[in-house]
């Protein structure tokens, strides 16, 4: 899996489950499309953000857990 792969994984995973758009597309650093929100929205979400977070480390943690892990080569 690419970079890209996986944070659309991220991305797809998070949103299903039932986070919010905007503050997913901050945590990939993307920027707002309208710039009328663009000039007006200027916070981080670093708190919903940590929480966010976390949830995903958890998830990759289960996902771990139970599953066959295959070594590749470097």
């Amino acid at each position: 899996m690419t970079g890209h792969g996986f944070r659309s994984l991220a991305r797809t995973v998070l949103g299903d489950m039932g986070h919010r758009w905007e503050v997913l597309e901050a945590m990939l650093s993307h920027a707002l499309v309208n710039q009328t929100a663009a000039a007006y929205v200027r916070t981080a979400y670093f708190e919903e953000r940590r929480g966010i977070m976390q949830q995903w480390a958890d998830y990759l943690d289960k996902a771990e857990a139970g599953a066959e892990v295959i070594p590749l080569r470097a």
